[in-house]
């Protein structure tokens, strides 16, 4: 009995913690990370601003949490697609389908990011920083896996190393993505993942 009463804290914990989050990246993405204070997000999630510091040291911590929790979003659903047991080219398919889907449902969060974190380099990414370059190079190392098992079959022609085409594919995916968040009218996100394959698998001049 004392296990689940427990247990029913740990959950209440995380989904007050989990609500935290959601204002507070309502309330970063609204007026910019230096204009909030953890009083408003406090104010604004119904909780004792006490609370808020029963989950995170201050409002840089709480910062860092919001961005971690998108790159482990971002990172467990990548990897999935890229561990799985399908063909190469579906694989590759799925894996540009998916991180425009990721893109598209995190476009608060993912604005917040380049928007605050790239344009000011503030101090309080640095540590955080490394670690979403880390997943990132995973990634990469994954895809050019992908490339590396298709080159063995014979599916694709060896025309550069895999890990150059895993840097490419991501390279055009982020660009498509990067000018659809300026502009989601006038630029979106390609629904077909071959108008940006088809740039590596067919490129621009014929044989």
């Amino acid at each position: 009995m004392e296990a689940c009463k427990s247990s029913r804290r740990e959950r209440e914990k995380l989904r007050q913690r989990q609500e935290v989050l959601d204002v507070a990246l309502r309330l970063f993405s609204e007026k910019g990370y230096h204009n909030v204070s953890m009083h408003e997000i406090a104010r604004e999630a119904e909780f004792a601003t006490g609370t808020l510091y029963k989950f995170f040291r201050n409002k840089e911590d709480l910062y860092k949490a919001l961005i971690l929790q998108l790159s482990d979003r971002f990172y467990a659903a990548i990897t999935e697609v890229v561990a799985g047991d399908a063909p190469e080219i579906e694989k590759l398919q799925t894996y540009v389908r998916v991180k425009g889907e990721l893109f598209r449902n995190n476009v608060a969060a993912i604005r917040l990011y380049f928007e605050e974190t790239r344009g000011a380099r503030f101090k309080v990414m640095a540590g955080t920083e490394r670690e979403i370059r880390k997943r990132h190079q995973s990634v990469l190392l994954s895809l050019a896996s992908i490339f590396e098992c298709g080159m063995n079959r014979k599916r694709f022609r060896r025309i550069a190393a895999p890990y150059h085409l895993a840097l490419a594919l991501d390279s055009m995916a982020n660009a498509f993505l990067f000018h659809w968040i300026e502009d989601p009218q006038g630029n979106p996100y390609p629904e077909d993942p071959g108008t940006i394959l088809n740039i590596l698998f067919k490129g621009l001049v014929g044989s």
